[in-house]
């Protein structure tokens, strides 16, 4: 179902809110019934690369420098190799101009709408961003600081929780000028296919609108490699054109204190958006940038990075399968988990808190309930597996008994 053809309006009830200060007043003043264990954040826990200090101190006095906006050649080129080797592209990344340096991939998701707008010039008072419903808040944020209207569609088990794209009305596209969506997908954890991304593609040229693809979790999967939109993109036998691919190596390399991201694709709009970056946007330092580099060269911390989480999803099986039936998603190292049967997702999470110390978050808080088909995270809690295997599965066989308990 197609739940935003009612775009919101300026100043309604868009959800800014951060979903962990509501989290904080749902639980405050509630004591937990055992020691309390937190599921609820996306932080890696696991271990730095052990390069990472070594490659910091090598490259200390670039702290002295102000680094070009457009980052490194040295940066550039090994995103470029990176993403070439990772999707097999044949080289069609341009290093020069197809890379820009992020401090994080949250920077470039949140001013990349205002680029999107400028850059389309499409002379609306107030442009059109569609975003899934559930969404990372950031996209709400960017479609709030480009003063667009922000257009949820529910991202749905029914359209594997992706937005789903067929019936989307023309005039809306028409006044769209960015689509912001997450694969894998968070909460959700699902992939998009290749003829999905080629569907979008095809919207994006035929309506004027730049796809701002969040492929943050690209390097935390089961079994098969999530697809890039950039591999879709090579597949139609064209460019890059109204693509733009957002990464960091905050999951990847669980440097989410390094600051460091990327985004590359349509060559034309990053030069232009650089442009705007440099009077408005914070560099990346650069020995921020040699530690990504050396970070992009190497995959042997992003395989035991891998490993580890699917030792927790195989914990996970163990202990909820029996109850909920599968719950281990594609990629990512969320829990997305329908425990409608035990109540709505606020309930959930404060009835597990205070019998079980368990801290999760309410799927209702990652999504609005002002679309046509409600809230669709209303009956979900998101459960982060990033703890060490051990506390995981003390939280795992402490919700599990919660669950058998109340079945």
């Amino acid at each position: 179902m197609i739940a935003s053809q009612k775009p919101y309006q300026r100043g309604a009830s868009l959800p800014h809110s951060n979903p962990f200060q509501r989290l904080a007043g749902l639980l405050d003043g509630e004591t937990p019934g055992l020691d309390p264990i937190v599921m609820t954040i996306g932080e890696p826990q696991h271990a730095i690369p052990a390069f990472t200090a070594e490659v910091l101190l090598e490259n200390i006095d670039g702290f002295r420098r102000y680094p070009p906006i457009t980052g490194s050649p040295e940066f550039r080129a090994a995103v470029a190799a990176w993403l070439d080797r990772r999707y097999d592209l044949g080289g069609m990344i341009d290093a020069e101009h197809g890379v820009l340096p992020l401090n994080g991939s949250r920077e470039g998701l949140s001013f990349g709408a205002i680029a999107a707008r400028d850059q389309l010039d499409k002379g609306l008072d107030h442009p059109v961003v569609i975003l899934p419903n559930p969404f990372y808040q950031t996209y709400a944020a960017a479609a709030h600081v480009a003063d667009a209207q922000a257009v949820l569609l529910d991202a749905v088990a029914g359209n594997g929780f992706l937005p789903d794209l067929d019936g989307l009305d023309a005039d809306l596209l028409e006044r769209t000028v960015a689509f912001y969506i997450a694969s894998p997908t968070n909460p959700e954890g699902h992939v998009a296919d290749i003829p999905y991304w080629q569907r979008l593609i095809a919207l994006a040229r035929k309506h004027r609108f730049f796809i701002f693809a969040d492929e943050c979790y690209s390097e935390i999967y089961r079994e098969t490699p999530p697809p890039s939109i950039l591999e879709a993109a090579k597949a139609m036998g064209g460019d890059f054109s109204n693509i733009v691919v957002l990464n960091s190596l905050s999951k990847r390399s669980n440097l989410a204190g390094l600051r460091c991201g990327f985004a590359a694709g349509d060559p034309d709009f990053l030069t232009k958006w650089a442009r705007f970056r440099g009077l408005a946007a914070p560099q990346v330092p650069l020995p921020a940038q040699a530690v990504a580099v050396r970070a992009y060269q190497d995959e042997d911390h992003v395989i035991e990075n891998r490993r580890l989480y699917n030792e927790k999803f195989a914990a996970a099986e163990r202990h909820l399968n029996p109850i909920l039936g599968p719950v281990t998603p594609e990629a990512g190292f969320f829990l997305w988990l329908d425990t409608g049967r035990w109540g709505d997702a606020v309930t959930v999470t404060r009835d597990l808190w205070r019998t079980t110390g368990v801290k999760v978050l309410p799927g209702s808080y990652l999504a609005s309930d002002h679309t046509d088909g409600g809230n669709p995270g209303r009956n979900y809690i998101r459960v982060g597996l990033v703890a060490p295997l051990e506390k995981t599965e003390i939280a795992l066989e402490r919700m599990a008994n919660w669950l058998g308990e109340k079945a």
